[in-house]
């Protein structure tokens, strides 16, 4: 046989066989090298063993090996119960379990046993009472003569964690010297890393609690950074390409602020300042624009189409949906109202003829801004001297959907704007690949928003607080989480509660309907008479959640807010209270878990979309909050983004250094790291052609 190779299928190590593999392949172990990746979710520690004579049935903690005699079990009555006698030959234990019948199977006469818990008398013989048990298959090898922190893992497919531990405890003395060697000595001494095979080897089989907290860095920082080298070659790729440079000029600055009716905040200088630098330089821009809801971001993001096409080049805006890609493309024609500065939409609703006469515009260079969807992606799509993209909403779109429209001209300079906060590791993970601007301030004489968190009971106080606002001159959202009635969820309903409204003590202020499922000449129908006061309430799903922006609309009525996210809360709230008024949000809820009451106390305490950002990724973890998948980035076997924040810095600082120094990995101490970044993001972010 071939010798043994981490890419060996693992039915060639030892005791496992074509059956295990099997079953191994279902817990997604195909190889030797995803049996050694195949980590214990736990240890525990169990006492060396002693022999069942010297018990005295009174010690809190024991451990014994023995030989099952006899098993016996009692199937009914209300403590069911599966006992067996085991014997040392020093003595014998009785070892009973309640409610044991799963261990019907696996507990027979002639096994061999070791048993660790709390030893107790009863009529005179001793007893474990549901103790934490192993099976020992090699009874000879297998002495427990010492203390032993003993690996849990996780289990499945009709194997158990005491299979997987036998398996990968024969497979290691021989498996660990295949695992390669990222760095050198010097560089894992400055970094206090430990030699990545003994830090394998001490993932399963520790001597303490030290030594694997030691070997969990050392792994977690190696997958922190193959994902960061990944991330730096992007980087790199993307702002190296050469683009049009647009130089700002006083005069340029001067022309586009006196398209605001407004002073712009000091953040949106500080902002515009860090985009024009980018802009300005002959290589393409790579920048995230991070801002609270009701920031200001709109207002950057035409100053920066503007000087593109001060500067005689084209401009795309693209958003994930077509109500907002109407409303930005509403908010640039007001700004631009009198200019010379020609705009287009581009939505998929759109007729035949309308989109030819658009699609000729941008290719023949008389369309300088564009605002659209992800029709902007689409076949025929052409621009004659596209200079800037924008993409709100970023986390809508995937890293294919962001590369796609970068074909679509001469490498332009590339914007992303999202709302929706991001907690710092998701900043270097999802968006690791940009530069970050924050908007971190609101427009000054805007409102304060209140929150409140009421119990469905309460429904008369929340009619009459609205009906108070409403008789003020404000407007109304009413927000549902379905838009039809479900037979197995006992919700509310847009469709249903849009009749209630209508019929109620809210009817005479007008109420309309809006969700995802309708058509867009209708939402747009329904948006225009909302915006125009025509229509004072409105009851709508989730649609609503991204980017409208009526400053009359200061009341928030959220119906069952136990069951939304807490980052979606935020964003709903961020539709209120974007004028002079007080706003008030209220969040009709009956919260059922301690997750759902921890998110509406966070909603109610804090405004702080970042502070949001962080707790939500603390009850919802990564993959939740941003389809990680979506983005190209593999589930983590060991790093935790929450807790590993330091280290995901450092990895990160670390790549974009190696990777500055050396930008292909071609160095002979950098071969090993190469072949590593290729085998897990070579596809997934497009490096196999630059790396």
């Amino acid at each position: 046989m071939a010798p043994l190779a981490l890419d060996t299928p693992v039915r060639y190590a030892k005791g496992v066989g074509e059956v295990r593999a099997r079953q191994l392949s279902e817990l997604g172990i195909a190889t030797l090298g995803d049996l050694l990746m195949y980590f214990p979710r736990r240890f525990d520690l169990r006492r060396q063993a002693q022999p069942i004579a010297t018990l005295r049935g009174n010690e809190p903690a024991a451990t014994v090996v023995g030989q099952v005699r006899d098993v016996e079990e009692r199937r009914f009555g209300r403590r069911p119960w599966l006992a067996c006698c085991l014997d040392d030959g020093t003595g014998y234990v009785l070892v009973k379990w309640f409610h044991g019948g799963y261990l019907r199977d696996r507990i027979k006469p002639g096994l061999t046993l070791a048993i660790s818990g709390k030893v107790s008398v009863f009529r005179e013989v001793l007893q474990f009472i549901n103790p934490r048990h192993e099976i020992i298959p090699d009874a000879v090898s297998e002495t427990l003569a010492t203390d032993e922190l003993l690996p849990v893992y996780p289990a499945g497919a009709k194997l158990t964690s005491g299979h997987i531990a036998f398996i990968i405890r024969r497979a290691l003395p021989e498996a660990i010297e295949l695992v390669p060697r990222w760095f050198e000595p010097a560089y894992l001494s400055k970094r206090g890393l430990m030699d990545r095979p003994a830090a394998v080897a001490a993932m399963h089989r520790p001597e303490d609690k030290e030594q694997w907290a030691a070997a969990r860095r050392t792994l977690a920082y190696g997958e922190c950074l193959l994902m960061q080298l990944g991330l730096a070659m992007m980087h790199l790729r993307e702002v190296s390409r050469p683009a049009h440079a647009l130089p700002p000029s006083q005069e340029i600055d001067r022309r586009i602020r006196a398209r605001f009716p407004f002073t712009l905040t000091a953040a949106q200088d500080r902002v515009i300042a860090e985009i024009v630098a980018d802009l300005s330089r002959q290589t393409a821009m790579n920048r995230l624009l991070q801002g609270d809801v009701g920031s200001g971001k709109t207002v950057v993001a035409l100053y920066a189409a503007l000087l593109a096409v001060a500067r005689g080049k084209q401009a795309a805006i693209m958003a994930p949906t077509e109500i907002l890609a109407s409303q930005h493309y509403d908010k640039v024609q007001a700004y631009l109202a009198g200019s010379r500065v020609r705009t287009a939409l581009l939505v998929g609703g759109q007729g035949p003829s309308q989109r030819r006469e658009i699609l000729a515009g941008l290719a023949e260079g008389r369309i300088d801004i564009v605002v659209g969807t992800h029709a902007l992606l689409g076949e025929g799509v052409r621009f004659a001297q596209l200079a800037l993209v924008v993409v709100d909403e970023q986390h809508k779109f995937g890293v294919r959907q962001r590369t796609g429209i970068r074909g679509k001209g001469f490498a332009p300079h590339y914007l992303v704007m999202t709302a929706t906060p991001i907690p710092r590791t998701l900043a270097m993970t999802v968006f690791g690949d940009l530069d970050v601007s924050v908007l971190d301030a609101s427009p000054p004489g805007r409102g304060q928003t209140v929150t409140q968190c009421l119990g469905g009971e309460r429904m008369e106080e929340v009619f009459g607080m609205v009906e108070g606002k409403l008789t003020a001159g404000q407007q109304a959202y009413f927000i549902y989480p379905l838009v039809e009635a479900s037979a197995k969820l006992h919700l509310q309903a847009a469709r249903q509660a849009h009749r209630d409204l209508a019929e109620g003590p809210l009817g005479r202020f007008g109420v309309g309907l809006i969700h995802g499922q309708m058509p867009p000449a209708t939402k747009e129908a329904v948006m225009r008479d909302f915006r125009a006061g025509r229509v004072k309430v409105l009851a709508a799903s989730v649609v609503v959640e991204v980017g409208l922006d009526i400053p009359a609309a200061n009341v928030m009525v959220v119906m069952h807010a136990e069951r939304f996210g807490l980052a979606q809360l935020h964003q709903l709230r961020g539709r209120i209270g974007r004028g002079s008024a007080d706003a008030l949000c209220i969040l009709v809820a009956s919260p059922n878990s301690p997750a759902a009451r921890r998110r509406l106390e966070t909603l109610g305490r804090t405004h702080d979309g970042f502070e949001i950002a962080e707790e939500d990724l603390r009850l919802r973890g990564p993959g939740e909050i941003f389809s990680v998948r979506q983005h190209g980035l593999p589930e983590l076997k060991v790093a935790d983004l929450i807790d590993d924040f330091d280290l995901l810095r450092l990895a990160r600082r670390d790549a974009f250094d190696i990777i500055k120094e050396d930008p292909h990995l071609d160095a002979p101490h950098h071969q090993q790291l190469r072949r590593e970044l290729l085998s897990a993001y070579g596809d997934r972010l497009d490096l196999a052609a630059g790396a």
